[in-house]
């Protein structure tokens, strides 16, 4: 499916990155997986795909880093050539409520979560208009959507990312190149484990399908986005919730 075509995912190597990055890799992508901490587990998933065929390198760099973004780029143009794809997958949570959050905390997270997806559009987003095509993948929230109690920072870090996202997709509609995001509710990773047990029962209550998503879920969906054949989708919202948001 997509043989000869080069993917970079941010934040590629765990949860729902690496599912993205899995999936990619068996349907004939050679995959950049990007991440910034976490050497053990971004080995790992290299030796497991490699063993199953899988084209896979990993770079580590901050997103929040423009001249990360610029390297990492660079890295992989000098290894496979050409970059069809970019998914800012990385993300952060500092959860606290508004009077408790400090000014830290909320520029920490917006600069992960929303100025690292600018960042790394911006490094590779040359080399697409040079090419001519090009598909761009931004993974929001539902929080982004809906808000929640102790997650201004990360509401409003996923909020934006619809209006990158948008203003993205108008500018590019000319040149070949889609930009869509994909709004994942509460998925099955490290990060929703992290919630406490109560908290998270709550919240699986609160779901018209009971349960939480699991990131294949949320990979087939990025995988649709990223095809050929998607190429008249641009400026989308996608929502993965089981229906907590519709």
């Amino acid at each position: 499916m997509f043989d000869g075509h080069v993917g970079l995912i941010t934040g590629g190597t765990r949860g729902i990155g690496a599912a993205i990055t899995t999936m990619l890799a068996k349907n004939g992508a050679r995959v950049a997986a990007g991440y910034s901490k976490g050497k053990e587990a971004a080995d790992d998933l290299v030796r497991t795909l490699a063993a199953d065929g899988g084209q896979v390198s990993v770079h580590q760099g901050r997103v929040d880093k423009p001249e990360d973004c610029q390297r990492v780029v660079a890295e992989v143009l000098a290894r496979f050539g050409r970059i069809d794809f970019l998914v800012n997958n990385a993300g952060i949570t500092v959860d606290k409520t508004v009077r408790k959050m400090t000014v830290d905390d909320w520029r920490n997270v917006l600069d992960v979560n929303l100025f690292g997806a600018f960042c790394m559009t911006k490094a590779v987003l040359e080399h697409m208009i040079e090419r001519g095509s090009g598909r761009i993948v931004n993974i929001s929230s539902v929080i982004g959507e809906t808000g929640n109690v102790g997650q201004a920072n990360y509401a409003a870090s996923k909020a934006g990312l619809f209006g990158l996202t948008k203003s993205l997709a108008l500018e590019m509609a000319r040149r070949g190149i889609t930009v869509n995001v994909v709004a994942p509710g509460f998925i099955g990773t490290e990060m929703v484990a992290k919630m406490p047990q109560n908290v998270l029962d709550a919240v699986v209550e609160k779901i018209p399908q009971r349960r939480l998503g699991r990131p294949d879920e949320v990979a087939r969906v990025v995988q649709f986005l990223l095809e050929d054949e998607s190429s008249y989708i641009t400026g989308a919202v996608y929502t993965i919730n089981g229906g907590l948001d519709m």
